[in-house]
């Protein structure tokens, strides 16, 4: 089925303008201009990706982006003029994939959203479930389960990384890879966000900060995820 793409923004112009640019390459969409309006949509309908304005005229943005992409699992993509780097890394941090600042073209924002898209697919072609070192990674629900049964959710931002390390185990993994793989522009507000992703893992996992057993840090050159892991279907 076509992705379904929300768009909040406060400003109809840019609605209607990604809006167009969105459906003529193929997606659906859902505007609103107000924070309520698009929450009382997510009662009906769970889009694939949520565009989100930070400076909207009922509440901030970035009070969505943590639930949106850890309670709804959804790609969430901020728009917005603020374009100083501590917004960028406090939006990565709370979850987003991806930022992108205004001024911008709208082909860039498609081009954004179809390499989002493909990166939420799978590992597997046909797998959502890896088991690994007594756990299980349920992708199709955003969870992680222990031995016991005991469930915690990751964000969508989170298993993007996740899925990188299983897809991968036991070989180096490289910054510069991350960064071509999950997308995103290399530097600063990348590489913080990488870093607090990986720290939200490593305590889901139960791991000590100071001596991981999991996902170790190879000093200047990226990261290694040691175990083996097998891919399951459901």
């Amino acid at each position: 089925m076509t992705a379904l793409v929300s768009i909040l923004d406060d400003e109809p112009a840019i609605r209607q303008m990604l809006a167009d640019a969105l459906e003529e390459a193929g997606f659906r969409t859902m505007s609103f201009g107000r924070a309520t309006e698009f929450e009382a949509a997510l009662q009906r309908n769970t889009p694939d990706v949520c565009l989100v304005d930070l400076g909207l005229p009922d509440r901030d943005g970035l009070s969505l982006v943590h639930r949106l992409a850890l309670e709804r699992g959804a790609i969430v993509i901020i728009i917005s003029g603020r374009a100083q780097v501590q917004d960028r890394v406090t939006g990565l941090e709370l979850g987003a994939d991806d930022y992108i600042i205004k001024p911008f073209d709208p082909a860039e924002v498609v081009a954004r959203i179809r390499a989002r898209l493909r990166g939420a697919k799978p590992a597997r072609a046909s797998a959502n479930t890896a088991e690994f070192s007594g756990w299980t990674a349920h992708f199709d629900r955003y969870v992680l389960e222990d031995a016991s049964g005991t469930e915690t959710p990751f964000s969508h931002a989170e298993g993007e990384v996740l899925r990188l390390f299983l897809d991968s185990p036991n070989r180096l993994i490289s910054r510069t890879h991350m960064q071509e793989s999950l997308g995103g522009a290399a530097g600063e507000s990348f590489d913080r966000a990488m870093d607090v992703r990986i720290s939200r893992l490593r305590t889901k996992l139960r791991e000590d900060p100071k001596n991981p057993r999991l996902i170790k840090t190879i000093y200047g050159a990226g990261y290694i995820f040691l175990g083996d892991v097998v891919w399951r279907q459901g």
